[in-house]
């Protein structure tokens, strides 16, 4: 069975592209000045935690974020861990892709099974290769792991351990999502005993 029993990850904070309100998935915009002070927060509040494994995604604004959240320690790049590729819809806001798409996008609102982000990366392969990652991340030997990545490899890798989606919107921006797992092999959010100081949880 894996070692690994914890898995703090970390959205990366604000970046200069503005991800607060703009959807910027394989572009690789950078952390704004807002987005490094959210992750010195973050690391502030980890600072007790003990990690033998750091990943984020070859994007500026994971490894970035990583970088400042491990202090120094070595930052491993798991390129299946990019954020997906939102097509046209790259760098726009959600009211500019209302008003370009409405259609899609209320296919994309209302959760429709066979939506695709236009001309972007079919749904099917980003879970898959989410996937991969994950495997690779849980047979590679590391009893506490820390990422700073996407929202949307959050997501996808809460729901794949937890069995079930996080809230709507979570995580935020600098927002933080803890996992351990039971000695069944079981996956649950948080940790039982308590979260360093000022360390908010999602899910």
């Amino acid at each position: 069975m894996s070692k690994l029993r914890r898995i703090v990850m970390i959205r990366h904070g604000e970046t200069i592209g503005n991800s607060s309100v703009r959807f910027h998935g394989s572009s690789d915009v950078p952390l704004s000045d807002e987005g490094r002070g959210q992750l010195r927060r973050v690391a502030k509040a980890l600072r007790t935690e003990v990690f033998d494994l750091v990943v984020a995604s070859p994007l500026r604004r994971s490894w970035e974020g990583a970088s400042i959240v491990a202090g120094g320690a070595t930052v491993r790049l798991e390129d299946d861990f990019r954020e997906i590729d939102f097509g046209r819809w790259e760098g726009l806001t959600g009211e500019e892709i209302r008003d370009s798409d409405p259609v899609l996008y209320q296919d994309w609102q209302g959760k429709v099974e066979a939506f695709e982000f236009p001309g972007g990366e079919p749904r099917a392969e980003f879970r898959a290769r989410v996937n991969r990652g994950l495997d690779r991340m849980i047979e590679g030997g590391a009893s506490a792991v820390l990422l700073v990545v996407h929202k949307g490899i959050i997501r996808m890798i809460a729901e794949k351990l937890l069995s079930h989606p996080l809230e709507d919107g979570h995580p935020e921006l600098g927002g933080v999502v803890s996992l351990s797992r039971n000695a069944d092999g079981t996956w649950f959010a948080g940790r039982r005993s308590s979260d360093p100081e000022g360390l908010s949880t999602a899910g």
